[in-house]
């Protein structure tokens, strides 16, 4: 009966509560997968753009122009992700994403309402303060409603709705992109609303989120929230209690909770700097300058058709993800398949620049050979990195500190997605440095130093609970000997189960063990 209840369809009513979640990130790859391919449109940049007959599309955008209208959407979540901890403290996660339904809706009004490049630029920052909620809170609610078995497998299926939301926008640019008016991006912009505002009422019928409820001292609503999330019958109260545990553990152990026991208290310092680093994985790959300006990139490469090409990339990226959720995510290990990861994408941003560089852009080989090895960068993006990096970020944090510490995280991760989309126009734009493709010479060593780290420093956190993660940092577990580690308190709560109801047993309490006692196996 008990391994009844461990399975998926058990937890129906938790993986319905996480799907209506995931449209958070959905939302968010549409509005990035819609602003790429404006940039390419001559409808868009008829109104927005200059008249540029020496380039492939005929029109093109002051560089200046194009770097704040890519980047402002990630400087708007950067800013509201920094600080989603002191929103947190007020606010539960459905009420941040409210606030960021709301925030999508009035950015689009302005964006469509406008000719004036200023109010574009500040629509593009109200969408980014959207987004930067939307992937924030999305995140910490999936990680603190999700039983540990699953939560690897959620947020798989939160990168899957990113990347399934880019590939839509896309598609919706491929189909306008032929209109020779203003339509032609209205009508993707207009699209934007209709996500939020479904977000909206669906999160009427799911709970908040247990932890938060019981972090802010809600014990009976976060059992209640609990006993919706987990199968019928399921020991809720048990698990309920063992959250409140930690929660306090974690209180006596840094006294009273301060935003700066992120840096100035020792373990979570090094939490922190692990979540951070963790995050900013995905900015370390290159992979917003391939997301954010495909279809301009593939234009100006002379690659034909670069709207159908950019749905190809998107959906190959999404062809990655399935094969993760079904096969990867089941076997491998985090720490494995992130250097795996780093290293192809590292290889093949070193092949498109050398190929590029050699053959030039005239040459119908090299386009071919770009495309190529920009749909296989694109498959080991989504598969090997995205996913695990988003999960790690949201793992390693402290229960006290999640909210703070996964907002920093997320913060320092759209800082640098923004510097990249800032960056990138000065090398690919034809205005600038004209790189084009031999950008990737950048990309190729940041994804070597990447993978450093992470054989050095990223911890093992498969299966783990979010409370066997704390008790490995308590005991200053060194990264590569977390996935060996026997943790105290597990070890416990099996003895606890499988003791006859007699008792007697003779042997020693592994709760009375002490961390020096307890060595890898």
């Amino acid at each position: 009966m008990a391994d009844n209840k461990e399975t998926w369809k058990a937890h129906w009513r938790c993986f319905l509560a996480c799907g209506v979640i995931v449209l958070s990130p959905f939302q968010y790859g549409v509005d990035f997968g819609l602003i790429g391919g404006l940039q390419a449109m001559p409808g868009f940049l008829q109104v927005f753009g200059h008249r540029a007959p020496h380039t492939p599309l005929g029109w093109n955008l002051d560089t200046m122009r194009q770097q704040l209208i890519s980047s402002l959407m990630t400087l708007g979540a950067f800013i509201s992700s920094g600080t989603a901890g002191l929103t947190a403290s007020y606010l539960g996660r459905r009420h941040c994403l409210w606030a960021a339904c709301v925030l999508c809706c009035v950015s689009n009004v302005i964006m469509m309402a406008t000719e004036n490049i200023g109010a574009l630029y500040a629509g593009r920052f109200l969408i980014g303060l959207a987004n930067g909620y939307f992937m924030t809170f999305s995140q910490l609610y999936i990680q603190e409603t999700s039983p540990a078995r699953y939560r690897g497998w959620f947020l798989t299926i939160f990168q899957f709705f990113t990347s399934f939301g880019t590939l839509i926008g896309t598609i919706i640019d491929w189909a306008t992109a032929g209109r020779m008016d203003k339509s032609s991006y209205l009508i993707p912009l207009g699209m934007i609303y209709i996500l939020p505002l479904f977000l909206a009422v669906a999160l009427f019928f799911i709970p908040e989120s247990p932890r938060w409820l019981i972090l802010k001292g809600k014990y009976d609503e976060g059992v209640k929230a609990l006993a919706w999330l987990r199968p019928d019958g399921a020991p809720v109260n048990d698990e309920a209690a063992e959250i409140r545990a930690a929660i306090e553990k974690e209180r006596e152990i840094g006294s009273n909770l301060s935003i700066w026991d992120m840096f100035t208290n020792p373990i979570d310092r090094r939490r922190t700097v692990i979540a951070v680093c963790a995050v900013s994985l995905q900015a370390a790959s290159g992979s917003m300058f391939i997301i954010a300006y495909k279809a301009y990139f593939l234009g100006m490469a002379k690659v034909p058709n670069p709207f159908g090409m950019s749905n190809i990339l998107s959906t190959m990226g999404i062809l990655a993800i399935l094969f993760n959720s079904l096969i990867v995510v089941r076997w491998g290990l985090r720490r494995n398949i992130i250097m795996t990861g780093l290293a192809i994408c590292g290889a093949f941003q070193l092949i498109i620049a050398t190929v590029y560089d050699t053959r030039g852009a005239n040459d119908p080989s090299a386009a071919n050979v770009l495309v190529a090895f920009t749909c296989l960068y694109m498959m080991s993006y989504n598969g090997l990195i995205a996913p695990y990096a988003w999960l790690a970020g949201g793992e390693i944090p402290s229960q006290r500190l999640r909210s703070y510490t996964f907002g920093l995280a997320a913060a320092v991760g759209f800082f640098l997605a923004w510097l990249t989309t800032f960056t990138a126009p000065y090398f690919i734009n034809p205005d600038s440095l004209n790189w084009g493709p031999r950008y990737g010479y950048i990309w190729f060593p940041s994804c070597i130093v990447a993978l450093v780290w992470v054989f050095f420093f990223l911890p093992e956190t498969k299966g783990r609970t979010l409370e066997e993660i704390d008790e490995m940092f308590e005991a200053k577990i060194p990264a590569r000997k977390f996935s060996a580690y026997v943790c105290v308190g597990h070890l416990a709560a099996a003895e606890k189960t499988e003791r006859p109801a007699s008792g007697g047993s003779s042997e020693k309490n592994p709760a009375d063990i002490s961390h020096s006692e307890v060595k890898a196996v």
